[in-house]
């Protein structure tokens, strides 16, 4: 079985792209703290998040560096070929489930708080639908459907 659960903040930005066939994909990182460590520190883990679709465009629009999330995903490995021919090995987590826990500015640690989301005044926001909410998101990635990891 392979079941992952985590929460933790993100240690930068998320970034969205978009496959060739349109589909949004997010990656990110989060530190996770673990168990303290022989001398009482505690040893943190840094784990790189991959989150697909709508997911994907949810987290890039409301997540920033520091927000805590929680993750349920599945640990995915690959490796790649670097230019000089060095095997490059991946280990990443394909989040099925990301929960927006609080904001690094919405009373630290405590998940229990209820975290700002609000998004201001919408009402004087025109509301297009058909126009393309990325446009502002600067020069489109385009990844091949092998990205895929399914």
């Amino acid at each position: 079985m392979n079941n992952v659960c985590l929460v933790g903040r993100l240690t930068r930005d998320p970034e969205l792209r978009t496959t060739q066939s349109g589909i949004s994909t997010c990656r990110f990182s989060i530190a996770v703290d673990g168990r303290p460590g022989a001398n009482g520190e505690p040893h943190t883990d840094f784990i790189n998040i991959v989150v697909w679709r709508n997911q994907a465009e949810n987290v890039a629009k409301y997540c920033k560096k520091g927000t805590q999330v929680g993750i349920v995903g599945r640990i995915t490995t690959g490796s790649y070929q670097t230019q000089d021919g060095q095997t490059r090995y991946t280990t990443d987590v394909v989040a099925d489930n990301v929960r927006f826990l609080s904001s690094k500015n919405s009373g630290g640690s405590d998940i229990d708080s209820e975290p700002d989301y609000s998004m201001g005044d919408q009402t004087s926001q025109p509301t297009d639908l058909d126009s393309d909410p990325f446009k502002d998101f600067g020069s489109e990635v385009v990844l091949s459907d092998d990205d895929l990891p399914f």
